[in-house]
């Protein structure tokens, strides 16, 4: 097998802003992403990936739309002790995952219907925007992960939502007779997903916290991650939604500055 891939990973908050001024940056370049054979959307990465593949303008991204909506409801307290029960999980990554899923029902967070009202408003309510659009999410049941396809019959908006869904900073979202959580807890940015593709881009918004390993069938690859001035803008808070603009606009410089190196991997 072979073709080209685009793996877009996790970040919060300010890694989706960074994520989708990447994407514009290498755009303004001529350089489509969403021609990808493949693209693989985590978390902020599932956002940015949705908001890609459907060809919408991503300037309109540069500044988040104000929200007159109450403040979400988190409970910080319960993420920190998914992250602690990840650190110990050693080989055992499943029963692990079915800790955090019971972890994520403990959480204090809004109801899941907040969030996917939320979402359908950032990335719209329309099909699955790319044929071949993969977004990770993990059963909170079985611990088993759960990577939605556009064959799935699932709203677009929907799979973003469960995607984006960390324990402790949002609810568990229900598709069909299941709830799902945050696709990162899978596999960080799920680049592995992108086996059997001779050619990736993976834009990283974590990578400097969270590396990933390159899938061996890749034999051309272009990596983006944060550089020391965009990682200062993030600041500390990845869900502060003030610093949006000025992370957008970061990673719109670093999309632009990387357009050579991505163009030489891409045609």
């Amino acid at each position: 097998m072979s073709g080209r891939a685009v793996v877009l990973g996790p970040g919060g908050v300010v890694g989706t802003a960074w994520l989708l001024g990447v994407v514009q940056g290498l755009r303004r370049n001529r350089i489509e992403l969403a021609d990808a054979d493949l693209l693989v959307g985590t978390s902020a990465g599932a956002i940015a990936a949705a908001g890609l593949a459907d060809g919408r303008d991503l300037n309109a991204y540069a500044e988040l739309p104000a929200d007159a909506a109450p403040a979400l409801i988190v409970d910080p307290a319960v993420t920190a002790e998914v992250f602690e029960v990840l650190r110990g999980a050693g080989k055992d990554k499943s029963a692990a995952l079915h800790r955090v899923g019971k972890l994520a029902l403990s959480a204090t967070t809004s109801p899941e219907q907040v969030r996917i009202e939320r979402m359908k408003d950032l990335v719209g309510v329309g099909g699955w925007p790319h044929p071949n659009l993969l977004i990770p999410t993990v059963d909170i049941d079985s611990g088993e992960p759960k990577v939605w396809r556009g064959t799935d019959g699932v709203p677009v908006h929907q799979a973003v939502t469960a995607s984006t869904a960390m324990p402790g900073l949002a609810a568990p979202v229900t598709i069909g007779a299941h709830r799902y959580i945050d696709g990162a807890l899978r596999n960080g940015s799920n680049a592995d997903l992108a086996e059997g593709m001779s050619t990736l881009i993976l834009i990283e918004p974590l990578a400097h916290v969270f590396p990933t390993t390159v899938p061996s069938s890749v034999r051309r690859v272009a990596r983006i991650v944060p550089d020391p001035v965009a990682i200062e803008t993030f600041g500390p808070d990845l869900d502060d939604r003030s610093s949006w603009p000025a992370v957008f606009a970061a990673g719109l410089r670093q999309g632009k500055a990387a357009a050579d190196e991505v163009r030489a991997v891409w045609q």
